[in-house]
């Protein structure tokens, strides 16, 4: 026999063990070298009849190969490509047989035999581990290979199959996250000497992929509420102003290497005169569009839902009946929940939203109690005493502290109690809990992942406070975030500098502001979290 045993051994360790050593010499004969190993699927294939070998036996030899393959591609992987690519090593094995991948390790005993049946595998190299994975592919899987191989424009892919811009960004974050896609870096990051070194389950805080434009879209409301952050009226985008901030936003989250989202807001978004149209523009370039608005009507709905449906529709309740419609408009609680059955029925996720006083703070889970089966997700924010609000109370700290408990002991009997309020973290680290994305994501997110488009092109770091950074007609969404002023919001407080939970938390600027404090040096004066011990760097 003149290719040598030891190195095949190695390649088809899987075959070898099931023919035995006669079947198996006779098998690799023919072979003329270590070169030709890649002939051996095709002669066992030749041969299976006269040998008596299994049925599936060429294929797992296909598949053996394949893994060889994916383990001599180490250092082939680009480390950071300029654009995301398929996995150079991945290999796709459209096999006839089922459950192979479970006999890839002879010496333990397979789950499965394998069973007649078609079934697509992908075979490719971790780029993290590099380990060699095989799986069988999902639909999802070959949706964002497709995607990636074929470069498909998110948004016309999306609208053309009607299936939803999240949904697509959705299935090809899946795959990068096995290692199935490679994709560069994200570009957003806090500055790193605002930082400590953190513990790893803090890592997943420090670069997002996802950038969010919170745009208020239009100052029109049908609504006069008593907590209103900004009543003053406002210039109003043209159409043509309100596409060329798009191709602004398509080309920060191009530069930064992130997907972006935008959410219509406003007062009402739905008010602004071309709504419609600059709502399909959003999807056609594949951002995910959502909407923080008032109940509308179904008929308004469905135009929307006819284009694509939002990735959420919010509405707002400020407490039990008599209380939310002092606060906002006699009737509006009805209103909200006779529009809550339109949203499920639509297939639109549903969320609610309160703005926390020291006057509901008690209607907070007595409301979540109304919500359980009507709404999708229900949380609430902290009161920003600014504008209208600074009228209204902001609760006692104490009392807070001990509502917010109350309350996450709460979420694990009501399902609909969302988690949102940044100090939520001290408690989950005080349990011995994972930390979670508290505000947006990543803590207070002001001037980081997320920011504020008003009407007039004013941008702020957060709608809850003034926190003026540039103007999108002016210095760009590029320039107002690269500010010293972008760069004062995204760094949070020195206060908070050394704390073990900053990449989580940050506390809420809007609240330290509306405190009469420093959102750039104080703490959140909620914030109960001073004696716990904290990282020193």
């Amino acid at each position: 026999m003149n290719c040598p045993e030891a190195p095949l051994k190695e390649i088809f360790p899987a075959c070898r063990h099931l023919v035995g050593p006669e079947k198996w010499g006779r098998l690799v004969e023919e072979l003329t070298g270590e070169k030709q190993w890649p002939g051996l699927p095709e002669i066992i294939g030749a041969q299976t009849e006269s040998l008596a070998l299994p049925p599936y036996l060429a294929e797992l030899a296909k598949l053996e190969a394949a893994v060889w393959a994916c383990r001599r591609e180490p250092g082939k992987l680009p480390l950071q490509p300029a654009a995301k690519i398929l996995n150079p090593s991945l290999r796709i094995l459209n096999c006839t047989w089922r459950n192979l991948a479970s006999m890839l390790k002879p010496e333990e005993r397979p789950q499965s035999s394998p069973t007649p049946g078609a079934e697509t595998l992908l075979v490719w190299l971790g780029p993290r581990s590099g380990q060699v994975r095989v799986q069988p592919a999902t639909d999802d899987d070959l949706l964002a290979l497709k995607i990636i191989a074929e470069k498909l424009p998110i948004g016309p892919t999306a609208l053309e199959h009607g299936v939803a811009v999240a949904n697509l960004h959705r299935v090809v974050e899946q795959a990068r996250n096995k290692g199935l896609i490679l994709a560069p870096e994200p570009l957003l990051i806090r500055d790193q000497e605002n930082f400590v070194p953190q513990e790893k389950a803090f890592e997943r805080f420090v670069k997002p992929r996802v950038f969010t434009l919170q745009w208020h879209i239009t100052q029109a409301c049908d609504l006069n509420c008593k907590h209103c952050y900004d009543r003053s009226s406002r210039q109003t985008m043209s159409l043509e102003q309100a596409f060329q901030v798009l191709d602004q936003l398509e080309s920060f989250c191009a530069a930064r290497r992130v997907r972006g989202k935008v959410t219509f807001t406003g007062g009402n978004p739905l008010l602004y005169p071309h709504f419609d149209t600059l709502y399909l523009e959003a999807v056609k370039r594949g951002f995910p569009v959502s909407i923080l608005g008032n109940p509308a009507s179904r008929q308004r709905l469905e135009k929307l839902v006819a284009i694509q449906a939002p990735t959420f529709y919010q509405v707002s309740l400020e407490g039990l009946p008599e209380h939310n419609d002092f606060v906002r408009q006699a009737g509006y609680f009805n209103r909200v929940l006779e529009f809550l059955p339109i949203l499920k029925e639509l297939g639109i996720f549903s969320q609610v939203m309160l703005t926390l006083t020291r006057d509901n703070m008690a209607q907070v889970l007595p409301l979540g109690e109304i919500l359980r089966d009507k709404a999708d997700l229900f949380t609430f924010n902290r009161l920003s005493a600014v504008g209208e609000g600074a009228r209204l109370l902001m609760p006692d700290p104490v009392d807070y502290q001990a509502f917010l408990r109350e309350y996450m002991a709460e979420t694990a009997n009501n399902p609909v109690l969302g988690l949102k309020d940044n100090l939520i973290n001290i408690i989950r680290e005080q349990e011995g809990r994972k930390p979670f994305g508290g505000c947006t994501g990543f803590g207070c997110g002001a001037g980081f992942n997320f920011l504020t488009l008003l009407s007039d092109g004013e941008l702020h770091a957060c709608r809850k406070f003034p926190s003026f950074i540039g103007n999108i007609y002016q210095e760009g969404l590029a320039g107002a975030y690269d500010s010293p002023a972008g760069r004062r919001y995204r760094a949070g407080s020195a206060g908070c500098r050394n704390c073990k939970l900053l990449q989580a938390c940050g506390g809420c600027q809007a609240v330290i502001f509306s405190s009469g404090l420093d959102p750039a040096r104080d703490r959140d004066p909620y914030c109960f979290y001073a004696q716990a011990p904290v990282l020193t760097g």
